[in-house]
């Protein structure tokens, strides 16, 4: 079994951005919290600039197995998500890539 990493790119009005990371930082100790995740890290894109109007989040998340991210996608995902839409609507979006992990050095 591979190890998965789970990536998240938050697109985020620069406008609530600030309550918005802080927001992240409690989330993203509650995903690592979950069964089957093992770490959890939290970077702002800087390159490329996302521009004037916007900050740009990306969490990345390694799980010890696609069973562990399936279990999270069926049980956790929903209920996670929906807190921030209800805390911020349509102030930011989100885009999810999963990849497998081939190797580590």
């Amino acid at each position: 079994m591979s190890a998965v990493l789970y990536e998240v790119t938050l697109r985020v009005e620069r406008a609530v951005a600030d309550d918005y990371r802080d927001w992240l930082h409690a989330h993203a100790r509650e995903m690592r919290a979950l069964p089957g995740f093992l770490e959890a890290r939290l970077s702002q894109v800087s390159d490329p600039a996302p521009g004037d109007e916007t900050v740009v989040f990306c969490c990345h998340y390694r799980l010890q197995d696609a069973a562990a991210l399936e279990a999270y996608l069926r049980e956790h995902a929903p209920r996670m998500r929906a807190e921030g839409v209800e805390r911020f609507g349509a102030r930011f979006s989100a885009q999810r890539r999963v990849m497998v992990v081939l190797a580590d050095y």
